[in-house]
């Protein structure tokens, strides 16, 4: 039974609740306003409501409504806000309670439904809005606006817009798909910036609600500056008049330009037009950004009268505009012009070889004065070798020509100053300088300081020693100075120059290139040219003259008496000997000059020092006395051969003289030794002897006959070599001279033998010769004897002829006259 009691109680109360209570009331509803008498609606007694507990249940958190149990109204607790209960932008709005009423418990459902009222107004998001627009804008341009905001509905929503009065702007209305509106601004008249700038717009919103409400938003429009605006000067000729000579930074005049643009469309710079000529410039300057006019060079009014100048200010807009004006400056004379130079065609630079009568230069004279003063005159300064020659057909110009050859190396330049000269009291006068620069034509060879250089060089100098700087000097510059040294080629018995010496081509240092011996070759004569690099080249020659000092570097060797191998020299002679009788004569060669050669003699040892004597000069050994049984049978000598050279050196015979009691026959017997090859290889001399003459005066004779012969040298035929070698004979008187030779010249030296006599044959032969000591068969030619002679001795000696010659050789061989006058004498060219 409980259970279907509470079923049916359920039920009746579900019943209740699934019926549902509406009312409707505006918003915004005073507190204490009554929306229902629910007792009355619900069919509630009054009297048994109050001892019931009422609850009203309001789906929301806060609570708007209550219910009165004494009079059982539904009654308003808080104002309620549409907008507020329902955000949505949807014309219904409910809210939902459940009234609760208990014992018994009955459940009532109720919407109440709010209707809106016109409580808010329209309103924008941004209450100021700013849009730049440029002036150029074309009418129907559009420009979006933000839209309204109206919480309200329906009616009282937005409606419509409004936009204040304005020439140049209107608003379109557009709707979206969703209802919305949206503004435009629409462009209806070009905008003018320098007109006005700023256009200042309000937007009204308007709804539809009663009272009606509206919202503004204040719209600026900025117009954009577009350089439209060219700049205007106030005026567009000004006449300004001046005095020449004016001082530079005089103010001519200021000008003013304006421009209605902004910005850089409105700056503005100053300058001149193409039509102000480059003289108006030169004499005014134009500030660019304030337009001030200076004066900056000479007002001059014989110069120009008359300025002109046309102005233009530029603004600096993108394109930018431009305004003219023209300035006109009247100058006012004054006397103060100097007469001027006017130099025309001038050649700052010319050859030196130019021909004379070549134009330099053309150069006009003027003044501006004018009368008296306006004659004027021109001269040089000083002598040159230029001369101004007057113009016939124009009277103020001249020629400035060359009135004489020039010369580089005397000037290498000129400064010609030329000076005009007026007329007037006092005179007034001007000058200009010529610069003529003269280039350099290969007109000078090289010159030497010397023509004949003589160089000594020691012998047996180091190859590649320096022996002289030979500097040439070429008064020319650059390609015609630069110089080029070498030797002339020449051949000295088969032998170039350029093998024996050689010449640094830049610098001229002369070096040896082998090392020389005096006593093979004691001079060298060659030449060397220094050759410029101009075109054609230019060249001159020295002549060198190498001259080879010698030293002692050859000891004296004994070449009579004739000793082979350092043996001993046995002579036989009487005892009955005389005093003063020759007993032997001591010959020794040195093939060093003549000082160094230069030989004295000495005993070195003697058994008996009170019977011979030795003439130092000479080597004669002579009795000093007559022999005596006393005086061993056996006598020996030692003599040293010295030269003079320094150190001294020397060479020594041992003559072992043996006494005879009876007279041996003077050169009797001819012994013959042959003369060993090697005994003279080195010596490289002129074995000089002569033998033979009847007297002094056929020597005489024959050397001067040889001096002749030297003056003009030829080839000398060969000679063929001969195995046998002539030695002097034994027990043979000989006289001995020294002898000096010429440098150009070698001489050999021959020594013939026979059987009955002997002979010197002297021969000239060029430098460089082999030189062959031969026999001469009695009668014949030079021919090759027999095989039992001794062998051919070959030297090389250098003969020079002095101013003084030394005592002459003297072989004092009476006795063989007659065969050595028979015996023939070959001397070759």
């Amino acid at each position: 039974m409980i259970f279907w009691a509470t079923v049916f109680v359920l039920s009746a109360v579900w019943r209740s609740a699934l019926s549902v209570t509406r009312y409707s009331i505006a918003e915004e509803m005073e507190r204490g306003s009554v929306v229902a008498n629910l007792a009355a609606d619900l069919g509630l007694e009054l009297g048994g409501l109050a001892q019931r507990e009422v609850k009203l249940d309001i789906f929301h958190n806060k609570k708007y409504l209550d219910v009165n149990k004494k009079t059982g109204e539904l009654y308003i607790v808080e104002k309620m806000d549409r907008e507020y209960l329902c955000q949505t932008k949807t014309t219904s709005c409910f809210l939902k309670l459940d009234v609760i009423i208990e014992s018994p418990l009955r459940i009532f459902n109720i919407e109440l439904g709010i209707t809106d009222i016109n409580d808010n107004a329209p309103h924008f998001r941004r209450d100021r809005v700013e849009l730049d627009v440029s002036e150029s804008a074309t009418p129907g341009e559009r420009f979006s606006l933000p839209n309204g905001v109206d919480p309200d509905v329906g009616i009282n929503t937005i409606k419509t817009y409004k936009l204040s009065n304005s020439e140049h702007f209107t608003i379109e209305i557009q709707t979206g798909s969703d209802g919305t509106q949206y503004v435009d601004l629409v462009l209806t008249k070009s905008l003018d910036r320098e007109e006005n700038a700023v256009h200042k717009l309000v937007l009204t919103a308007v709804d539809g609600g009663v009272p009606v409400r509206s919202g503004t938003a204040n719209i600026i429009v900025r117009v954009q500056d577009t350089n439209d605006n060219p700049p205007r000067f106030d005026k567009q000729i000004y006449t300004i008049n001046m005095t020449e000579n004016s001082p530079i930074g005089t103010l001519v005049k200021k000008l003013n330009a304006t421009d209605l643009d902004e910005g850089p469309n409105s700056e503005i710079v100053y300058s001149f037009t193409l039509y102000t000529s480059e003289k108006t410039q030169d004499v005014f300057e134009l500030d660019p950004n304030t337009g001030e006019i200076t004066v900056k060079g000479t007002i001059d009014y014989e110069d120009m009268q008359l300025y002109e100048m046309h102005i233009e200010a530029r603004d600096k807009g993108t394109h930018p505009l431009l305004g003219q004006c023209k300035v006109v400056v009247h100058v006012t004379d004054m006397n103060d012009n100097y007469p001027e130079i006017t130099i025309q065609s001038v050649k700052n630079t010319v050859d030196e070889n130019i021909p004379v009568g070549s134009v330099i230069a053309l150069v006009g004279i003027s003044d501006r004065d004018t009368g008296h003063n306006g004659n004027v005159s021109l001269s040089i300064n000083q002598p040159m070798p230029f001369i101004l020659n007057k113009s016939s057909d124009r009277p103020m110009h001249y020629k400035l020509i060359v009135s004489a050859p020039l010369d580089r190396e005397s000037v290498p330049e000129y400064d010609i100053k030329l000076i005009v000269t007026d007329a007037g009291t006092p005179p007034l006068s001007d000058n200009e300088t010529i610069t003529v620069h003269l280039l350099d034509v290969n007109d000078n060879a090289p010159q030497f300081p010397q023509s004949f250089y003589t160089i000594r060089v020691m012998e047996n100098n180091a190859p590649g020693a320096l022996l002289s700087s030979l500097t040439a000097f070429d008064p020319d510059l650059h390609e015609n100075q630069y110089l080029v040294y070498f030797i002339l080629e020449r051949e000295i018995a088969n032998t170039s120059m350029s093998m024996l010496f050689s010449i640094n081509p830049e610098n001229g240092n002369l070096y040896a290139l082998k090392t020389f011996d005096y006593e093979i070759e004691n001079e060298f004569f060659f030449h060397i040219e220094a050759r410029d690099s101009g075109s054609p080249p230019l060249s001159s020659n020295v002549t060198v003259h190498i001259i080879i000092v010698d030293q002692n570097d050859n000891a004296p060797v004994i070449v009579s008496p004739w000793r082979a191998h350092g043996s001993l020299v046995e002579e036989k002679i009487p005892r009955s000997t005389d005093k003063g009788s020759l007993v032997a004569k001591v010959i020794a060669l040195d093939t060093d000059s003549v000082h160094n050669s230069r030989i004295t003699y000495q005993f070195l040892q003697v058994t008996d020092a009170t019977l011979f004597s030795l003439d130092q000069y000479n080597g004669e050994i002579r009795t000093m006395r007559m022999f005596s049984y006393r005086d061993p049978r056996h006598q020996r000598l030692v003599v040293v051969a010295k030269d003079n050279g320094e150190p001294a050196l020397s060479a020594t015979v041992t003559i072992k003289l043996s006494t005879v009691e009876t007279a041996v026959k003077a050169y009797s017997d001819m012994t013959e030794v042959p003369l060993e090859y090697d005994i003279f290889s080195d010596l490289n001399l002129y074995l000089v002897i002569g033998l033979g003459s009847v007297s002094f005066l056929l020597l005489i004779t024959i050397l001067v006959t040889i001096v002749l012969k030297c003056q003009k040298p030829k080839p000398s035929k060969a000679a063929p070599p001969c195995r046998n070698s002539v030695i002097s004979e034994r027990n043979s008187t000989i006289a001995d001279s020294t002898l000096v030779s010429n440098d150009a010249y070698w001489y050999s030296l021959f020594l013939a033998e026979t059987r009955k006599g002997k002979m010197v044959v002297r021969q000239p032969v060029p430098k460089g010769s082999r030189y062959i000591v031969s026999s001469l068969p009695r009668g014949t030619g030079l021919t090759n004897t027999s095989d039992s002679a001794a062998s051919t001795l070959q030297v090389r000696v250098q003969w020079k002829i002095v101013k003084q010659l030394e005592s002459s050789v003297v072989l004092n061989l009476t006795h063989n006259m007659r065969s050595l006058l028979s015996a023939p004498i070959h001397l070759w060219d």
